[in-house]
C-alpha cells in the first residue's frame, strides 16, 4: 500500500526552506601567496584586482550557500546562463576610505545595500539579506585593508554584483543566482585632475526610457552608452549628455547624476538637479550632494560658501534650452556631474545641434559650488568631518 507524503519531499522528514544568506557561516580560504600592491600612482580604474573575492550562490532547493572569500579568481558558468543569455545582472560601486586612525571607512553602505535589493528585485533574481551581505564586505575589506590607497582622493573601489545562473534558454526569471564583490584600488576617475568635461548632447539614442530600468543599477543600463560614447570621443567630447524627449530634457551625463548652479537676482543660487522619475538612478552621491545643499547655511556651511549665500535646492526637469536660455543671460554658474567613481566632475561645455552652447570657465577646474561639494565629500569619506554618520569606520 501506498501512502501519502505530507511533511516532506521523499518522506525522510519535513521540508527545509531555503536557506538565507548568513554571515556568520563565511568561509574564509587565504591566498597562499600575496601580490605586491602596485605603485598607487599608476592605478587604473578597476584594472587591479586585489588578492580575494567574496562569492556565493543560490539555487531554489538549498537556498544561499555558505558564504565564501577566497583568493581572486575566474568564474565557472553554463554557457546558457540568464546571465549570459538574458542580461540577469546588476551591481554596485562602492568605495573604502582610509580614515585618520588608519581604519577603513565605508561612505553611506547601508544606501547601496538598499539600491541592490530593489536592483535585483526589478529583474526578479533571488531574495537575499542586505545587511547580511554587508557584514561580508566589511570582512573582505578588513581582509583587504592593504589594498587601500592612503593618498588624497584614492579609494579602494567595491563592485559587488549578482548575476542569474539558471541554466536554460526558455525566457523565465533565473531562480538561481551567484552572489559576489570585487575589490580594486582605484585613483581618480579622470586622471587629468579636476579639467572641466566636455560633453555632447544625444538624443537620437536613448540610455534609459519612462518605464524603463533607468531607477536602478543594471548591467544592461550601460551597454546602449558605449557606440556614442565612442562617437562622441572621435568627435573630441570627453563624455554623453543624455537627452529625452521632444523637449530635450536632460537626464544623466555619461554615467553621472547632474547638477546646475543657476544665479539669482537677489544674490542666492538655484542648484537643480533632475528629479527621480525612473529614468534617473538614486545615485548615493546625488542625494548627498542634495542633502549637504540643503543644510548649508542652516545646519553647516559649506567650505569656501559664505554663510549670507543661500542655496534653493530643486529637483525638477532641466531641457537643454533651459541651459542655453541661463547661459545666454550669464545665469548659468556652473554644470557639474556626480558619481561613486567620480565624486564630483566639472562641466566645461556642451556640444548641442553641432554648436558649443555652453562654454564654462572655472580658471581652477570646480566652480565653488562644485568645488564645496567635492572638499566636503571628501572629508567626510576620510573621517576628517563628521556628519550624520555617514563614514562607517570599520575594526577587526
Amino acid at each position: 500500500m501506498t501512502g501519502t507524503l505530507t511533511n516532506g519531499t521523499n518522506g525522510t522528514g519535513p521540508h527545509k526552506p531555503p536557506a538565507d544568506l548568513d554571515a556568520s557561516k563565511l568561509i574564509i580560504r587565504r591566498a597562499e601567496s600575496l601580490k605586491a600592491v602596485p605603485v598607487w600612482e599608476t592605478l587604473q580604474f578597476g584594472e587591479t584586482p586585489t588578492d580575494h573575492m567574496l562569492i556565493c550562490t543560490y539555487d531554489p532547493i538549498n537556498g544561499w550557500s555558505n558564504p565564501e572569500i577566497k583568493p581572486y579568481g575566474p568564474l565557472s558558468l553554463d554557457p546558457v546562463g540568464s546571465c549570459l543569455q538574458y542580461a540577469t545582472n546588476v551591481f554596485e560601486g562602492m568605495k573604502a576610505y582610509v580614515g585618520p586612525n588608519g581604519n577603513p571607512r565605508l561612505f553611506r553602505p547601508s544606501r547601496n545595500m538598499k539600491r541592490l535589493e530593489t536592483s535585483a528585485a526589478r529583474l526578479a533574481l533571488p531574495t537575499f539579506d542586505s545587511s547580511e551581505l554587508l557584514k561580508l564586505i566589511k570582512q573582505l575589506v578588513l581582509l583587504e585593508s592593504r589594498w587601500i590607497p592612503d593618498l588624497p582622493k584614492y579609494s579602494l573601489y567595491i563592485r559587488p554584483t549578482i548575476i542569474g545562473t539558471r541554466p536554460k534558454l526558455s525566457v523565465a526569471a533565473s531562480n538561481e543566482a551567484m552572489l559576489y564583490v570585487v575589490l580594486s584600488p582605484t585613483g581618480p576617475y579622470f586622471p587629468t585632475g579636476p579639467r572641466p568635461l566636455s560633453l555632447m548632447a544625444v538624443s537620437e539614442t536613448a540610455r534609459t526610457w519612462p518605464g524603463g530600468t533607468g531607477g536602478h543599477k543594471l548591467g544592461i543600463n550601460y551597454a546602449p552608452a558605449l557606440l556614442p560614447q565612442q562617437i562622441a570621443a572621435k568627435r573630441g567630447y570627453d563624455q554623453i549628455v543624455w537627452l529625452l524627449g521632444e523637449d530635450n530634457r536632460i537626464t544623466e551625463v555619461g554615467a553621472m547624476n547632474v547638477f546646475a548652479v543657476v544665479g539669482r537676482d537677489d544674490g542666492d543660487l538655484d542648484v537643480m538637479t533632475p528629479s527621480l522619475d525612473g529614468t534617473i538612478l538614486p545615485g548615493v552621491t546625488r542625494a548627498s550632494c542634495l542633502e549637504l545643499l540643503s543644510a548649508h547655511p542652516q545646519s553647516s556651511v559649506l567650505p569656501n560658501i559664505p554663510p549670507s549665500t543661500r542655496i534653493h535646492v530643486h529637483e525638477r526637469a532641466i531641457t537643454m534650452e533651459e541651459l542655453t536660455s541661463w547661459s545666454a543671460k550669464g545665469q548659468l554658474h556652473e554644470l557639474f556631474g556626480v558619481g561613486t567613481a567620480v565624486i564630483v566632475a566639472p562641466i566645461g561645455k556642451i556640444g548641442f545641434q553641432n554648436t558649443d552652447v555652453i562654454p564654462l570657465d572655472h580658471p581652477e577646474g570646480f566652480g565653488p559650488v562644485a568645488g564645496a561639494l567635492m572638499q566636503r565629500l571628501s572629508d567626510i569619506q576620510t573621517g576628517k568631518w563628521e556628519w550624520e554618520g555617514w563614514s562607517v569606520e570599520l575594526s577587526a
